[in-house]
Formats: C-alpha cells, structure tokens, sequence
C-alpha cells in the first residue's frame, strides 16, 4: 500500500494552554517532494482560528 495514515497536532495550542486538536489524514510514502514532516494548515476549534499543524511521528 504505497499511501501511509498520519496524524496532524496543532504546534501553537501548547503555547497558549489549550488542548490540541489532532486531525488524520494520508501522505505518499514514495513521495520525493515530502521527505521530511508534513504541515498543514487547519482549523483549531479550541483557539478559533487556523494553525498550523504538524506530523506526529
């Protein structure tokens, strides 16, 4: 299966005292354009606003 399940978890939420959002999405494994952490932006229900969110390993 050449597609990998990943979670996202919000990288400023932690800073403010917030609980984090996670979200799941897929990422290529074989893919040479994303070789290190994926980042997304995404709506953080707890802080309001769109953050930023990286992968978790």
């Amino acid at each position: 299966m050449p597609r990998d399940i990943i979670i996202l978890e919000c990288t400023e939420a932690k800073a403010e005292g917030k609980p984090t959002s996670r979200y799941t999405s897929t990422r290529n494994k074989k893919s040479l354009n994303t070789p290190g952490r994926l980042e997304k932006v995404k709506y953080n229900p707890f802080l309001r606003r769109r953050t930023l969110h990286r992968e978790l390993r």
